[in-house]
């Protein structure tokens, strides 16, 4: 496994932008609901939104309401993917919405029984998933990862992993069809695709960007990855992309 390059600055010159929120934009923390977005962090989006009109999305596990409830006018600025990519909404606000939406109540019955039983484990409900945390409870990773299993095959669902977390969601989607998605509209058609993340669900995003003639850039610590490039944490995420929007103005 080799170590990865920092991005160049001219990186995004004629290029179309996917950026993931936790872990890449925002530390990760042990309570996904205590997020805070600060105000650089806003300032930089909208340096970023002016700067690459149409040509800018967060590509997320979040939901679009999520992403709209921590960001503000911010996500106004640039297309959402939420739910890994099961949702979409363009910059101009057109929405694509999966379409039947599974009833997830008797699994989120199950992963409550499930959280009420293992202090430190935390069920996030989100529009077309919900999310079981253990960062709290490492331990019960393995358990975690059964359950959801289980309740994904009981009910016909998908599985989603990441980092200490195990989610249930709309079987089928992806970020990396997220990407392929939003390249196929006005504003990017032809423009070389970047995809900067720092889970393994974001993999899909990289490998789709790959595709397209971009590439993915690794936040975080070295692993094995499809990614051509890699910053440190989010502090160089941010850095490198004001110093990047800099450089393109």
């Amino acid at each position: 496994m080799s170590l990865l390059s920092s991005p160049p600055l001219d990186l995004l010159a004629g290029a179309s932008l996917f950026i993931d929120f936790d872990g890449t934009l925002v530390e990760l923390i042990d309570r996904p609901d205590a997020v805070v977005v600060d105000q650089p962090l806003r300032d930089l989006l909208g340096r970023i939104g002016a700067a690459m009109p149409g040509r800018v999305a967060i590509v997320s596990g979040r939901s679009i309401d999520q992403i709209d409830h921590f960001l503000g006018e911010q996500a106004r600025l640039m297309a959402v993917g939420g739910s890994h990519g099961v949702e979409r909404r363009l910059a101009d606000g057109a929405l694509s919405l999966p379409d039947p939406i599974p009833d997830f109540a008797p699994a989120a019955a199950a992963l409550a029984d499930f959280a009420a039983m293992h202090p430190g484990t935390i069920v996030e409900h989100k529009r077309y998933g919900i999310a079981l945390h253990y960062r709290m409870a490492p331990a019960v990773e393995e358990k975690a990862r059964v359950i959801v299993e289980g309740l994904a095959e009981a009910f016909g669902l998908g599985v989603q992993t990441g980092k200490m977390m195990v989610e249930l969601k709309i079987a089928g989607g992806n970020k990396g069809l997220a990407v392929s998605a939003f390249l196929a509209e006005p504003a990017m058609v032809g423009s070389r695709p970047w995809f900067i993340g720092d889970d393994v669900t974001d993999e899909d995003g990289f490998r789709a960007a790959r595709a397209m003639g971009g590439g993915g850039i690794l936040v975080g610590p070295p692993r094995a990855t499809a990614a051509a490039f890699a910053l440190p944490d989010v502090a160089a995420v941010r850095a490198w992309l004001s110093d990047a929007i800099a450089s393109a103005a």
